[in-house]
């Protein structure tokens, strides 16, 4: 799922890794709404509420949304130097290594959560989430030359209505019409399951349930690592 890249991976891998890291991301994105009130996987949303408020002058709000965007990109930024710097260098498993290195942010923001509190948590898990959230985008884009996107919702929104209308073409096109649709209908799905569980369990763990959720990008990325490594 992590070790092949681009037209090397298959369908099946292309809808697990979705699967999986669409609905870490939609827990993610959950929690940080419900302890800050902003999507940090949501840059569409973020930017035009970054307008409505500088336009109603409500510039206090307008700052804080403002560097989740800056962040998301940094993060997807990161992301990339490292995956692009690890394959010219024929690291193996640099992909898993990304992910792996996801869990570990995660793990940090748990724990600086638990030292911190009031406004100082809540900043630093807003902006900690955006660059989580860009870090791993960057990650699943790379991997699958752009088939997957576990944040990118509107642009998966609108390429099911574009697939829908694809299926009243020919034979070929139709084809390749069911297979981005069930990729874009997993990944979506994955992400709103995503979005309930991760909101539950944020309520219930707090600080916490940002190590259950680098707990469950450690089961993926470490089982992978271990395979690329053992992979000529």
């Amino acid at each position: 799922m992590l070790i092949r890249v681009g037209q090397e991976r298959t369908e099946k891998i292309n809808l697990a890794l979705a699967g999986m890291l669409a609905t870490i991301a939609g827990a993610l994105n959950a929690a940080g709404f419900l302890a800050a009130g902003v999507f940090t996987a949501n840059m569409t949303g973020n930017v035009s509420a970054f307008a409505d408020t500088l336009v109603t002058g409500d510039i206090a709000v307008a700052l804080w949304l403002l560097p989740l965007v800056f962040t998301f990109i940094l993060g997807a930024y990161c992301a990339a130097i490292l995956v692009l710097r690890g394959l010219a260098k024929k690291v193996r498993g640099a992909f898993a290594w990304a992910i792996v290195l996801e869990a570990l942010l995660l793990a940090a923001l748990s724990i600086g959560m638990t030292l911190t509190d009031g406004t100082v948590s809540e900043v630093l898990m807003t902006v900690s989430l955006s660059f989580v959230l860009g870090f791993q985008n960057s990650v699943t884009t790379l991997i699958s030359e752009a088939r997957v996107r576990t944040t990118h919702v509107s642009g998966m929104a609108t390429d099911i209505g574009v697939g829908l209308a694809s299926l009243s073409g020919d034979r070929d096109r139709k084809r390749d019409a069911i297979a981005k649709l069930k990729l874009h209908a997993i990944t979506l799905s994955s992400f709103a399951i995503g979005g309930i569980a991760g909101a539950i369990a944020f309520n219930w763990a707090g600080a916490w349930f940002f190590a259950m959720a680098a707990a469950a990008l450690l089961l993926i990325g470490l089982p992978e690592l271990l395979r690329a490594r053992r992979t000529p």
